[in-house]
């Protein structure tokens, strides 16, 4: 039988997505690290500094404040609000923010919320892997579209342009997993302005915002007030395990968003919420990170071709590096095993991030001390074949 269009290319009835090849490496990392090994680990994409003083301080404040059930908190949606007016100059009503659980949550309800079964949603490849695995975990279709190094990473109108079909949906993040690329205001708003005329959601991941190298990154608030943002307190204010994220939504959708949160997932750890409320009260301390992140990308982007690696592509944003292991292999996951074994450095695969090219690629996360990258460096030089 022939299969239906709209259900081609979609996972069998029961079927699982691919795992996180970066939480196995996180596995035999922690596994080595128990046994006694120096890991610097460089495969996560988080921060290892903790959360700001403000943070810790707000949470404990909440903590001995009495008993914390299910709630979504309106001083945080506002003041969340009072973030995009300071940072971008952009007016956005509370009730046009929803909070989530984490980043992740803010997908998956916006692939349930706005897309049929069969829809197709494209995404840059290479790319974040719950943008794809998610997708089809939903019964909704991927399209990848290829954004190598020769354009910069980033995806385009004209790439769109160039599918064998319309996409309903677009998914684009900028600063970019696991490329660190970041559009310029002039790129956004050509694919903001793409997207609209075709009646395309298009859906922007700004979660790396505010960690930038030189410019900072464009909201896509700032061009079309209606836009669907997705972010989160996990990256730029260090609170990955808290658990937080956001959704800035049309008006008009915020009742069908918020329901489908709701149903799906309660609402966020009221603890977390609380905690976020200190994040935005300190900013030396979240820049703190952003100078050691900087220091890190540069000691990288000197030392990494210098060891053999190509494609090195300096991140504009985010705090990744991802470039090409193909002179040593075609199994990036092979050999980031073989690599953490050997050294105690571990990465994340590139078959994580592109199925097909990522074979040969590697990412490595920064967003570790300057000597723990110093030390990286020091046993690559040691164990990477040379010549």
């Amino acid at each position: 039988m022939q299969q239906h269009p709209k259900t081609a290319g979609l996972p069998p009835r029961g079927a699982t997505v691919p795992p996180f090849y970066a939480g196995l490496i996180g596995e035999q990392a922690a596994a080595l690290a128990r046994a006694g090994r120096e890991i610097v680990p460089m495969h996560f994409g988080q921060p290892t500094m903790a959360a700001p003083p403000g943070v810790l301080a707000a949470a404990e404040r909440a903590m001995r404040g009495g008993p914390l059930g299910y709630w979504e908190s309106p001083d945080l949606r506002a003041r969340i609000a009072q973030h995009y007016a300071e940072a971008y100059g952009v007016d956005v009503a509370p009730s046009r923010i929803l909070l989530t659980l984490g980043a992740s949550a803010a997908l998956v309800a916006t692939f349930a919320a706005l897309f049929a079964a069969g829809d197709g949603i494209a995404v840059a490849r290479p790319g974040y892997p719950a943008y794809r695995n998610t997708i089809s975990a939903l019964g909704r279709r991927c399209i990848e579209v290829d954004c190598g190094p020769e354009v910069g990473f980033r995806l385009t109108p004209s790439a769109l342009e160039r599918l064998a079909e319309r996409p309903r949906g677009v998914v684009v993040a900028s600063p970019a997993n696991p490329t660190g690329a970041v559009l310029s205001r002039d790129e956004l708003a050509a694919l903001t302005d793409y997207c609209r005329t075709r009646g395309i959601h298009l859906i922007c991941d700004e979660i790396y915002h505010g960690i930038t190298y030189g410019t900072r990154a464009t909201s896509v608030l700032e061009i079309d007030s209606d836009a669907i943002v997705v972010n989160s307190f996990s990256k730029y204010f260090r609170m990955p395990g808290w658990r937080l994220g956001w959704l800035v939504v049309p008006q008009e959708l915020a009742a069908t968003l918020s329901a489908y949160l709701v149903n799906l997932f309660l609402t966020p750890p009221a603890i977390s919420q609380h905690a976020a409320l200190g994040a935005f009260d300190d900013p030396a301390a979240l820049e703190a990170a952003l100078q050691i992140y900087t220091r890190n990308r540069s000691l990288l982007l000197q030392a990494l071709p210098q060891l053999g690696f190509r494609d090195v592509v300096a991140p504009d944003g985010a705090f990744y590096l991802y470039v090409d292991a193909g002179r040593w292999t075609t199994d990036s996951l092979g050999f980031c095993r073989q690599m953490l074994e050997a050294t105690g450095v571990s990465a994340a695969p590139g078959i994580d991030f592109d199925p097909q090219g990522g074979r040969r690629c590697v990412r490595f996360s920064f967003a570790v001390t300057t000597p723990e990258v110093e030390r990286a460096l020091e046993a690559l030089a040691a164990w990477l074949p040379r010549g």
